[in-house]
């Protein structure tokens, strides 16, 4: 039976409860869950009721008669008589927030939660255990929920814009793995991306730039592509993105960078910057942090900023607006009269107590109507009031300070969840920040620093991975930065240290899952042989033992040091490579999967000569 989702594989040869497939292939993995034996044969036909609900479950409905393509979805919602799936709603239910139960047994399939949303994750985990082909689910009783209430997704959508059906599938991707929250970053210093009726230029001027930089960053001499680039989404794209977030249960949080990442807003109305007659500006062509920022002394800054905020808060019913607060040089600010006037009149120590002052004033404003601010852990500088969340992304140091200050704190730093951050460490892979973030790290992290009290850990609301798509310039590469890892932020977000299970997690479920993604031939990094790693041995002979990271892949080597192809040696199980005296080996491996894509090439250098006498 064919998916409109995300389903996983399921092999049902030979199935038991073993550590090995204690989770079947779900992914996160559930707080319990019990393997029985036998099967329950979910067809098209299978009769569908929706119970307890007092008015008609739209999403639910539409969930199983598109993703899991049933046909007898009842829409009355009585109660079947005999097996089938029913969706229960009970709010009497004593289970955590977001939870649900799931029993499949030879008489049918029942899903109970006390909340819709927790219905929903339960389809989502049925979804995952339907098998690619047949019927058979295997009985199984499930009780989940997860770790924190706040799993988030992050894109940049500054740096490069991407089409309003791409933002759909990244939602969809984030519900399919139970995460609750996009962070849409709309502006930046190279483009300004949300229309507001106001102030139109900024995104008639703000939204594009001039061209755009070739290649890393600090290399020269810089190259540039020549080409006008940018546009923006409307405020009826907008609202048509966020309802469609709504119906999968997922809470879009738009950013508003402040005071600093603003030169695109600058270059559409200059007055905003420091200075008489500032400007003029051009929206930033290359990546990093720029010296030109909001003013923070002059009144029609704040006032800009309220207006702008005012359409924001219109559009987006979450109640955390994100302001930004990172990365905001002073420079301009020690030069400015209109800033050392406020930092006078205010008595302020400095420029940074100035940007505490900026950062709370726009938080007042926020509160005022009804909103709370999430910004990055800069804002903690010069306090904040008590219900603002502050992301801490400098490393954990930010987010342990917040807790110990009473904040609600959202863990995302870079070393653990930056998407733009390579996973591989060869030279084949494209070009990123060059920073190194395997699959193995990212599903290591835990977000709840040991460092805090008990009292203090409740303050960790959550985690969120990042994607800066400084070097993103198209919908394929952020799927290629983002999966697999999505399935490590998924189980980092969602389940239990203790639940968590790195050989069953990489070398069961996340082939499972890769498989279908290359079934749909979907964009995504290929990961290495497991068991691979470039090395040099010294040793007459190696044992080539690898397991295949993709469902459905194949693994080819050569022993001769060239690039391997599908002509060469296929890998059907372990082999051993000897190595004649005085002589040298290079093995390289390549993973090939069913769609034609490859992993990067993994070479062993192995080398059978005596050590060189150096007193010689």
């Amino acid at each position: 039976m064919k998916k409109a989702l995300l389903p996983v594989i399921l092999f049902l040869i030979g199935f038991k409860t073993s550590a090995q497939d204690k989770n079947l292939t779900i992914i996160p993995a559930p707080a319990k869950i019990t393997v029985e034996k036998g099967f329950y044969h979910l067809t098209k036909n299978t009769p569908v009721s929706f119970i307890g609900f007092k008015q008609s479950p739209i999403t639910l409905k539409d969930f199983a008669a598109t993703a899991l393509l049933l046909k007898g979805v009842n829409a009355t919602g009585k109660q079947t008589l005999n097996g089938g799936l029913k969706v229960v709603l009970d709010p009497a239910m004593q289970i955590p927030d977001e939870g649900y139960r799931m029993s499949v047994n030879a008489g049918g399939i029942k899903i109970i939660s006390n909340t819709e949303k927790g219905l929903f994750y339960g389809l989502q985990t049925l979804l995952q255990l339907i098998p690619d082909e047949g019927d058979a689910i295997p009985c199984t009783e499930i009780e989940d929920y997860p770790r924190y209430k706040y799993r988030g997704l992050h894109l940049d959508v500054g740096r490069h814009l991407f089409p309003v059906s791409f933002i759909k599938q990244y939602i969809d991707l984030l519900a399919q793995y139970k995460l609750n929250t996009f962070h849409w970053h709309l502006t930046e210093d190279q483009g300004w991306r949300i229309e507001i009726k106001k102030y139109p230029k900024l995104t008639s001027i703000g939204g594009f730039r001039d061209q755009t930089l070739i290649g890393k960053l600090k290399v020269k001499p810089e190259i540039y592509d020549s080409t006008r680039y940018g546009g923006f989404y409307t405020q009826k794209e907008v609202r048509e993105v966020v309802a469609y977030a709504t119906s999968k249960y997922v809470t879009v949080i738009p950013e508003i960078e402040m005071p600093g990442h603003s030169l695109a807003a600058l270059a559409a109305y200059p007055q905003l910057a420091c200075g008489d007659n500032p400007g003029p500006f051009k929206s930033g062509q290359i990546w990093g942090v720029y010296k030109d920022v909001y003013c923070a002394g002059k009144e029609e800054t704040f006032r800009f900023l309220e207006d702008v905020l005012d359409e924001v808060m219109s559009l987006f019913p979450s109640k955390y607006i994100h302001i930004g607060g990172d990365e905001c040089p002073k420079d301009r600010w020690k030069t400015c009269p209109y800033c050392q006037k406020r930092i006078k009149d205010l008595k302020l120590k400095d420029e940074h107590e100035l940007q505490s002052y900026f950062i709370q004033r726009m938080e007042k404003y926020v509160n005022s109507k009804g909103k709370q601010i999430i910004g990055w852990d800069e804002i903690l500088e010069g306090g904040l009031a008590k219900n603002a969340v502050v992301m801490s992304w400098r490393g954990v140091k930010g987010g342990i300070a917040a807790a110990q200050q009473d904040h609600d704190v959202i863990m995302t730093p870079g070393a653990f969840l930056y998407l733009d951050h390579t996973e591989s460490k060869s030279t084949e892979e494209p070009i990123t920040n060059g920073n190194y973030l395997p699959l193995s790290k990212m599903y290591s992290y835990d977000p709840t620093p040991a460092e805090l009290t008990q009292t203090q850990q409740k303050r960790v609301i959550g985690v969120q991975a990042n994607a800066w798509s400084e070097y993103m310039a198209s919908p394929d590469k952020v799927l290629y930065m983002l999966l697999p890892r999505l399935f490590a932020l998924s189980e980092i977000a969602w389940t239990a240290p203790e639940k968590k299970d790195w050989i069953n997690f990489s070398e069961s479920r996340v082939p499972a899952h890769l498989g279908w993604l290359d079934r749909k031939n979907m964009m995504y990094h290929v990961p290495e042989p497991i068991g691979a790693k470039d090395t040099t041995i010294k040793a007459g002979s190696y044992l080539l033992d690898y397991k295949g990271p993709v469902k459905g892949a194949k693994i080819y080597y050569t022993i001769n040091g060239y690039f391997p192809y599908q002509t060469d040696y296929l890998y059907e199980k372990p082999v051993t490579i000897t190595v004649p005296p005085n002589q040298e080996r290079i093995i390289k491996s390549v993973v090939i999967t069913p769609s034609g894509k490859r992993s990067s090439t993994v070479t062993v250098h192995l080398v059978n000569k005596p050590e060189s006498n150096s007193n010689n």
